[in-house]
């Protein structure tokens, strides 16, 4: 992209030289909308400081979360030893055995459960306990000799107000959970319950969230790892914080502690944020409505809803489609962002894989390449607008800790949207080196791919525990 500083860099792109001067501007209008420009970014960066600045020194349903995690020890990559960790996301619950080989590498196996819809909305506690002693069996699993239960590292991905290193109540719900009776109340003893029910040997020593597993993971194989992100059907992040800038941590203030940003709630009251009509559709019709507004931005599970009503909006003007839909596209939620994945990559002169899309999977009557160039226009114009706003906060979390950039720095990074999103982390290095200089994201900034990290991290939190544990009995 050209200049990124100048709107018309995010506004040409979406020419259609074919297309009706009444389609191209709607197009301009709606691409002006989710531009993400060099100075919107860098207000971004202020308000983000400012909020992090705030949420560190108190608690402000208006600001940051800034949760501290109770995490205070860095992985070496020298620790050995064979954790169970539980890593509940907002799509699949995995089990996981995690074998520290003390080589900075790691042996994994794991099972992977899909979270029913049933399981969403009411009993999710005993679905957890039924999914771990399943693979307890199949793996033949059991406590060491004298031990009564397996020690266990729990990743919960939701928000939560931690209260100590094993436990944890539950703030809200998000990633379209709604079980009754959890929020407020300690996700470990409601897990542990569901385990004293189903007769599960398991403890939870730690709980931890998806990013601080990333965080710890990254950590093991690059010990100069100093922030752990999550760009996937959510999104959130958590980095390495001096006690001394913690004024609410009413404990030790020597060393450092892992910071939970829970950055998803970043700008609820859209006062930076690029917000647009089809952002707000998708904010009042969602169960959090008002809340999670940076995640509804840039997370895979809102991404397609939010290209969805876009589409629909020049649906109803009769720009696209001939004003014309189709039964599935009119239900919301079923524009997946893997489409747009699919979507922007095609570079055939016919767009073929976005017929496909449209046709095969959507169900859409026969489209003209037009209404394919429409398509892919808007997924882009979403899909940069994402990335650019990912950007932002990752170079502002990395911008507060100036005395980092002077060293090399790794950034864990997990997730759906930067494994798969065309172009995802290239972007990143793109963006970042405009804030961050050219010098440090080229020489000392790495992004590296934390597969599975979650999972992995909250059995190393485990291990520190129950070392912790032995060496005080």
């Amino acid at each position: 992209m050209a200049d990124t500083n100048d709107l018309q860099a995010f506004i040409q792109p979406y020419h259609i030289s074919e297309a009706s001067d009444e389609l191209n501007a709607s197009l301009t209008t709606m691409a002006e909308g989710f531009a993400v420009t060099d100075s919107m970014i860098r207000t971004i960066i202020t308000e983000f400081h400012r909020s992090m600045k705030q949420g560190l020194a108190r608690d402000d349903k208006n600001e940051l979360p800034m949760i501290p995690t109770f995490v205070t020890r860095r992985p070496t990559g020298r620790e050995t030893g064979s954790f169970l960790a539980l890593d509940l996301g907002g799509t699949n619950l995995r089990v996981c055995q995690v074998t520290l080989n003390g080589d900075t590498t790691y042996e994994l196996v794991q099972q992977k459960f899909t979270i029913t819809i049933e399981a969403k909305a009411s009993r999710l506690w005993d679905f957890v306990a039924e999914c771990v002693g399943v693979f307890l069996e199949e793996h033949d699993l059991r406590p060491d000799t004298g031990r009564r239960t397996i020690p266990c590292g729990f990743t919960f991905s939701f928000p939560i107000f931690q209260t100590g290193i094993a436990s944890g109540n539950l703030s809200m719900w998000n990633k379209g959970f709604n079980v009754p009776n959890s929020v407020g109340r300690d996700v470990v003893n409601l897990t542990q319950s569901a385990f004293q029910r189903h007769h599960v040997p398991v403890e939870i020593v730690a709980v931890v969230n998806d990013t601080v597993g990333t965080l710890m993971t990254s950590g093991y194989s690059y010990p100069d790892t100093q922030m752990g992100i999550i760009f996937g059907t959510g999104t959130n992040a958590a980095y390495w914080e001096d006690l001394k800038n913690v004024g609410k941590w009413e404990g030790d203030k020597g060393g450092e502690m892992v910071i939970n940003l829970e950055w998803g709630a970043f700008d609820n009251a859209t006062t930076v944020l690029p917000f647009t009509m089809h952002d707000n559709k998708l904010n009042r019709k969602s169960t959090n409505h008002g809340l999670q507004v940076y995640e509804k931005m840039i997370s895979g599970l809102f991404l397609g809803e939010v290209v969805r009503n876009a589409l629909l909006y020049l649906v109803d003007q009769r720009l696209l489609f001939g004003g014309r839909s189709s039964e599935i596209l009119n239900k919301s939620y079923t524009f997946d962002t893997a489409y747009m994945s699919e979507i922007v990559a095609d570079s055939s002169p016919d767009l073929k894989a976005v017929q496909t899309v449209l046709e095969s999977t959507l169900d859409m009557p026969p489209t003209t390449l037009v209404d394919r160039k429409v398509v892919q226009n808007v997924c882009n114009m979403i899909g940069t607008r994402g990335v650019r706003l990912s950007a932002a906060a990752m170079a502002a979390v990395l911008l507060s800790r100036p005395e980092m950039l002077k060293s090399s720095v790794s950034v864990g990074i997990d997730g759906s949207m930067y494994q798969f999103y065309p172009n995802f982390e290239r972007d990143l290095y793109d963006v970042s080196r405009v804030f961050l200089g050219a010098d440090f994201v080229d020489n000392r900034l790495k992004l590296r791919l934390a597969k599975d990290g979650s999972g992995v991290g909250a059995a190393i939190v485990a291990m520190t525990v129950d070392q912790e544990r032995n060496a005080k009995a």
